[in-house]
């Protein structure tokens, strides 16, 4: 079923989508929301880049990891909200870009966040989260039984959530923080069990699964940006620019390697129950937090280079290699696994392992981009298994 129009207040009828909607696809609204996110995502990566470039390695990394997951929170719940109850008429509209300037006020607290006050994102996330209550108690008017409960429990649920991070800001800068943010966290994401632990909203597994993946290739893209950035503003500090064109060419190539790797098995496979999807789902924190990552430390390798950082040579060297092998367990944990022969899922875990030990070795990014490509091989010539696995990849 799908959204239906009224007359009144030129608005539509909330009601849930059709999860075998052919040619579903995203809308330029969602388009339009991603690009706040590309804001959010390269503050939070170029303050990691910062901390890790001066040895800041617990503080930079913590830190980076609460705020990613404000990001990649706020981001995920709009995103499958939409998957079920997107009418796209001007409230909808508008509540979304309501979402998107509180992703705003987040990133603007990027910086003060690494230096330990959090008012400003907290701020933000909250602005962001009570818009997505608006949209919840939206839904429930149009919902009926069992749907209308897990409506009801996502708007209970995300409000008390709220509370707490208002409770957040109370608390000083800290273990004590620390530890309750992980708490706060942990309740944040139990929300949608919770709501849809008897009923499910329905989602769309090819506009679900297409949504994660423009968001992959938005951090992949920061990976490119922030290092064809840093390379501008280091050429004239550099002894010799061929040792940073070099670094760009293996950016290059390591960073198509994860997207092909990432788009090679048909995603829509792995989100066929409720607990493959929330599989699927806060895995993906990982892989989209290690992406983001790996644009920060190529940025550490130019700062190695032009002598701006001090670090040593194995924890730089460690800056890239780590992201770069969660993305890959990630991605073969979630998608690959269950649609690879062994040989494919030999390959890929041992890739993994092979680039965390480039970092011990001298010209370790070479080495990395050499594996890289070594694991696209592989999957070229062997292709996801199942019948629609060739008509998946051509979609």
């Amino acid at each position: 079923m799908t959204a239906t129009s009224t007359t009144r207040f030129h608005l539509s009828r909330m009601n849930p989508r059709d999860p075998a909607q052919p040619h579903r696809a995203a809308s330029t609204l969602e388009l339009f929301f991603d690009l706040v996110f590309v804001v959010a995502v390269s503050a939070a990566s170029a303050q990691l880049h910062h901390a890790l470039s001066h040895g800041e390695f617990v503080h930079g990394i913590t830190s980076y990891g609460m705020l990613f997951f404000a990001i990649w929170w706020a981001w995920m719940n709009f995103t499958w909200f939409a998957t079920s109850f997107d009418t796209d008429d001007w409230l909808y509209r508008v509540t979304t870009i309501v979402q998107m300037g509180g992703v705003l006020v987040l990133a603007a607290g990027v910086p003060q966040a690494f230096e330990g006050n959090f008012t400003v994102p907290v701020i933000g996330y909250i602005v962001m989260r009570f818009a997505m209550i608006a949209q919840w108690l939206r839904a429930t008017r149009a919902a009926d039984g069992p749907l209308r409960s897990a409506t009801v429990r996502y708007a209970l649920g995300i409000g008390a959530a709220q509370v707490l991070w208002i409770l957040f800001l109370l608390v000083p800068s800290g273990p004590v923080q620390l530890v309750l943010f992980v708490v706060f966290a942990l309740i944040e994401i139990a929300v949608p069990v919770f709501a849809e632990y008897r009923h499910q909203t329905p989602w769309h597994p090819h506009h679900i699964t297409e949504r994660y993946g423009l968001f992959t290739l938005i951090v992949l893209g920061e990976s490119l940006l922030a290092s064809a950035n840093a390379i501008i503003e280091a050429i004239d500090d550099a002894e010799s620019l061929a040792p940073l064109v070099w670094i760009s060419v293996l950016t290059l190539v390591v960073t198509a390697s994860l997207w092909w790797i990432y788009f090679w098995p048909p995603h829509h496979r792995a989100i066929t129950s409720f607990r493959r999807s929330l599989r699927y789902g806060y895995t993906h924190f990982f892989v989209f937090a290690a992406a983001a990552a790996f644009s920060a430390g190529i940025e550490v390798q130019l700062d190695m280079l032009t002598h701006v950082s001090h670090i040593s040579p194995v924890a730089a060297s460690l800056t890239v290699s780590l992201p770069i092998a969660i993305f890959l367990l990630g991605i073969w944990w979630i998608a690959i696994r269950d649609n690879a022969d062994r040989i494919v899922n030999v390959v890929v875990p041992l890739g993994a392992a092979l680039v965390l030990l480039d970092a011990f070795i001298p010209t370790s990014i070479a080495i990395t981009a050499f594996v890289m490509v070594g694991i696209v091989v592989v999957l070229v010539v062997r292709p996801p298994i199942g019948e629609d696995a060739d008509v998946t990849r051509s979609e």
